[in-house]
């Protein structure tokens, strides 16, 4: 009996599958997929029956133009391997392709919804009205410059173009292409054409890539998104504030046609002599209006209606000053009357109020009068009573008739 070791067992095991299955097609539903900071992947793939664990390395994982998530259908290419220390065996990946649509494809609907969501669509910049200057982020070795410049030329050659140069295909366009938008944005054009002539999706991918889509995003400077033939739509066309089917296109949609201006320059010629006509005969006939009002309010004949004015007014005036005095002289005998009884009667009454008043003035007089031989003191001037004196006070003496001068000799009290 040949007893083995488990480890030995395992690596029979090991040896037999890897030997057996070296290259796999396996269709499956991805479940629980984790991308592990070592930049693996590990996901399971499961049908309605049966599960089996997956794992991707970092360097074939980095050929992966999408997202794996949940719930998508994969076609994935790989090799049964076998984990010794836990008799475990698993699927190691080597390619992934979507079941059912392309990976591109499925990479450019990921990122369209990504972007998306995060509003690179929304709040686009209008594209000026009048372009004096172009800044053209494309290859200046294709032929789409070579076909915007020859239509900037026949359209509108008083634009100023920057042209930046830049990889429009390859695995190093993309990065570029961002690099050269926020170069393009730094000069100060007006509007920056971003784009490039036809091709296959593979050509046109670098415009598919999320680097480009934040470099347009962020731009300042208006952005036209002009990629491939007018079927061909790309991420940068959302991103950007406009999209043109095709590079020449883009030219047309920014830039005046040369004729079609000079037409309008024409017509608005027209218009404004036309214009200028209307309101020089309108001005004509307000002058001759104003002619005829200032002949009619000239200062002659102003003065002649003030005259007359002041005539009737003298006239009037004194009509009603005659109108007056006669009345005032009418009434005069009877105011001069009226005038003479009034002060008649106020004169009485004032003779008789003076009267009393007088009567009253002597009869206070009388009661002010000091005794007789009575006289007052004053010293400086003021009324004193003999307590407040001193001796050797200079006073004087007063009656109503006479006034002593003295000098206080001895007081006494009483």
């Amino acid at each position: 009996m040949n007893v083995l070791q488990v480890s030995e067992l395992n690596e029979q095991i090991k040896s037999l599958l890897e030997s057996h299955f070296q290259v796999l097609y396996v269709e499956g539903e991805v479940s629980r997929p984790t991308y592990h900071t070592s930049g693996h992947l590990y996901f399971s793939l499961k049908d309605s029956e049966s599960v089996i664990r997956c794992v991707m390395f970092r360097s074939n994982l980095q050929r992966v133009p999408f997202r794996v998530e949940d719930g998508q259908k994969l076609i994935v290419t790989g090799k049964i391997g076998v984990y010794k220390p836990r008799g475990e065996y698993q699927l190691y990946a080597l390619e992934l392709h979507p079941a059912g649509e392309g990976a591109l494809q499925l990479a450019y609907e990921q990122l369209k919804k990504k972007l998306q969501a995060k509003g690179y669509f929304e709040n686009k910049k209008p594209i000026p009205q009048i372009v004096r200057s172009i800044a053209i982020v494309t290859s200046r070795t294709g032929a789409a410059l070579q076909d915007m410049l020859r239509i900037i030329n026949k359209r509108w050659p008083l634009v100023k173009v920057y042209v930046v140069d830049s990889l429009v295909q390859g695995k190093a366009a993309a990065r570029e292409l961002a690099q050269r938008i926020q170069v393009a944005d730094s000069l100060g054009a007006d509007v920056m054409i971003v784009g490039r002539g036809g091709g296959s999706i593979e050509d046109l991918w670098c415009f598919n890539e999320e680097v480009v889509a934040e470099a347009i995003y962020a731009a300042k400077t208006p952005v036209v998104s002009a990629v491939g033939h007018e079927i061909d739509f790309v991420i940068s066309d959302f991103v950007a504030d406009l999209r043109a089917p095709t590079p020449s296109a883009a030219i047309e949609m920014i830039l005046p046609d040369r004729a079609e201006m000079l037409l309008h320059i024409d017509t608005l010629m027209d218009r404004f002599t036309k214009r200028i006509a209307s309101i020089v005969h309108t001005k004509e006939q307000t002058v001759r209006h104003m002619a005829q009002s200032l002949a009619h309010l000239s200062p002659q004949r102003r003065l002649e209606s003030l005259r007359l004015e002041i005539a009737s007014t003298k006239q009037a005036l004194g009509q009603r000053i005659a109108l007056a005095l006669q009345h005032k002289e009418a009434t005069l005998p009877q105011l001069k009357g009226e005038l003479t009884s009034v002060m008649r009667q106020r004169l009485q009454r004032e003779s008789s109020e003076l009267a009393l008043l007088a009567q009253k003035f002597t009869t206070a007089i009388k009661a002010k009068e000091p005794p007789k031989g009575s006289a007052q003191v004053v010293r400086d001037g003021k009324p004193t009573e003999l307590a407040q004196l001193a001796v050797g006070d200079v006073i004087e003496l007063q009656d109503l008739q006479t006034k002593v001068a003295a000098k206080v000799l001895k007081k006494d009290a009483l």
